[in-house]
């Protein structure tokens, strides 16, 4: 998704092009174009039956490109109502029926059990302790050959991960984590 003033656009799939509203509130920041690309590049350009999660949805641009890939189920976890309704806009517009929109907290949403997503996206707001938080229930959420993509303003270690790739595009750091045998 190309990034203009409060708009992003999907950059791969079925909605290529497509521009989507983004609401102007503090901290909300879609994943950069660069990282997007390599990101997808990663986990392969179609996404064909997966089941993919993204939680601290924000602008959901992960998941409306997963979907856009062929994602056959993608949850899109938002706490802030009015980010979760134009989240909610936005899939009507692409009349993206595998899009949900789940207004709720991340943690309460991982701890009440959805089943296993074979691609999770971890994006919290970067002055939170947010990912500490969510990182240990993520493994139970995980299918078992899942992958779960994490952005950070900082360099991080992940214990209990393995670190498939990383990118660093400016602030993001973005990796690609797979769990560690035994987890």
């Amino acid at each position: 998704m190309t990034q203009q003033r409060n708009k992003v656009r999907i950059i791969g799939g079925e909605y290529r092009r497509r521009l989507l509203d983004v609401p102007a509130v503090e901290g909300l920041r879609p994943t950069p174009d660069r990282v997007r690309e390599t990101l997808f590049n990663w986990l392969g350009q179609d996404l064909y039956g997966l089941r993919c999660l993204d939680l601290f949805a924000g602008s959901g641009a992960l998941g409306f490109e997963a979907a856009s890939r062929g994602a056959r189920e993608v949850v899109l976890v938002e706490k802030a109502r009015l980010v979760a309704d134009t989240l909610r806009r936005n899939a009507q517009l692409l009349g993206a029926a595998q899009l949900q929109v789940q207004n709720q907290d991340a943690l309460a949403y991982l701890r009440a059990g959805h089943g296993a997503f074979d691609v999770i996206f971890v994006d919290p707001p970067y002055s939170s302790t947010l990912l500490d938080d969510v990182l240990p229930q993520l493994a139970a959420a995980l299918s078992a050959q899942g992958k779960l993509y994490v952005e950070t303003a900082k360099p991080r270690e992940f214990a209990g991960w393995e670190v498939l790739r990383s990118i660093r595009a400016g602030q993001v750091h973005g990796y690609l984590l797979a769990r560690e045998a035994g987890i």
